[in-house]
């Protein structure tokens, strides 16, 4: 008989009662953190910060040492993989992610996959090096961005509002798309599992602009290569558990849940709490979706956000997080406030 995880997270994730649901935030580690801010000066770019094993790691721990959360995310960015794929990728100040687009399908040759792990092998130093001191109730969580979010930046070379290219691209194109879409099928599988090898215990998958494609596209370039993903880990790792982040999916989120074998789906904020619980809960492990707003206003706002999510989800199957993440103006007294009114109930049950 296969032993019972005694991690709160990896408790929850299995289908096993808790007195609280486990804790994390979504961009735990990060902009509004005092400790963050002066590590990220001492690497200096944000990707020498992401590709340095020793900061990156430490990094990720900080949140943890700080607030005592259920679990730690490895600290890494979505566009690593272009970057190892062969396109160029550089942050600038106040732009954020710029890239060398991709504007027809002859320029998806450029991508080389075969060399991946000599580019990413720095992250998944990191991985092991956070595992190695997580304190022993906490859980570490590995992480990529969906296909689609990670192709949405290669073709129109920057984040975007609208997203012509890549919508351009999914409606007079899907073929090409479907190329690039089994490329980073392919290398997203191959990262995700040196990072459980190298001792991530649950990945999470980030589909950002899940939202923004109608129902024939979603299923096609945000769905399917999801599901892919998840059954060849799961091949390889049978009980590994798996969540996603379909940002903005609405009702599409039932589809996604049935269609991709993520054993939680992470909800954005504006998911309605009484649909979710009706139409989800039995269903899947449900992650989040506490409005990241709340978190820089505090007080009985903040109060009353939290209570409405515990009494909600009261039982099995919640995972305690945002509904995006921390944003860089949230007071860190907020967060503390955060994690004692979760935690307190613990006590109370």
């Amino acid at each position: 008989m296969a032993t019972q995880p005694t991690k709160p997270l990896l408790r929850t994730l299995a289908g096993l009662p808790s007195a609280r649901p486990p804790l994390w935030l979504m961009r735990q580690a990060g902009r509004y953190l005092p400790e963050y801010r002066q590590t990220r000066a001492q690497a200096g770019s944000f990707l020498d910060l992401c590709y340095n094993p020793e900061l990156a790691a430490e990094v990720t721990l900080q949140p943890i040492r700080r607030f005592g959360f259920d679990a730690a995310i490895l600290f890494a960015d979505i566009l690593l993989i272009p970057q190892a794929l062969g396109q160029h990728l550089a942050f600038r100040e106040n732009e954020g992610p710029v890239l060398d687009a991709i504007r027809t399908a002859g320029e998806l040759t450029r991508l080389n996959p075969d060399g991946i792990h000599k580019t990413l092998g720095p992250v998944y130093e990191a991985v092991g090096r956070i595992k190695a001191e997580l304190p022993a109730n906490c859980t570490l969580i590995g992480f990529a961005g969906a296909p689609w979010t990670v192709a949405t930046y290669m073709l129109e070379g920057r984040g975007s509002k609208d997203f012509p290219a890549a919508k351009t691209w999914a409606f007079g194109n899907p073929v090409g798309l479907d190329t690039l879409m089994d490329i980073l099928v392919e290398a997203t599988i191959a990262y995700l599992d040196r990072q459980v090898q190298a001792g991530a215990e649950v990945v999470q998958l980030f589909d950002t602009w899940a939202g923004v494609l109608p129902e024939q596209e979603f299923r096609r370039f945000c769905v399917e290569p999801v599901r892919r993903i998840i059954a060849a880990l799961k091949e390889k790792y049978p009980t590994l558990p798996v969540i996603a982040f379909p940002r903005g999916a609405g009702i599409l989120y039932e589809t996604y849940a049935q269609a991709t074998g993520a054993d939680a789906l992470g909800l954005d904020y504006t998911m309605p709490l009484g649909w979710t619980r009706d139409h989800l809960w039995s269903k899947t492990v449900v992650q989040g979706n506490l409005d990241p707003r709340l978190l820089v206003v505090g007080g009985s706002a903040l109060a009353e956000g939290v209570h409405r999510l515990l009494s909600t989800f009261k039982g099995r199957g919640h995972i305690f997080n945002l509904g995006h993440g921390i944003v860089p103006e949230t007071p860190v007294r907020h967060v503390e406030e955060l994690v004692r009114l979760v935690k307190g109930t613990e006590t109370a049950a």
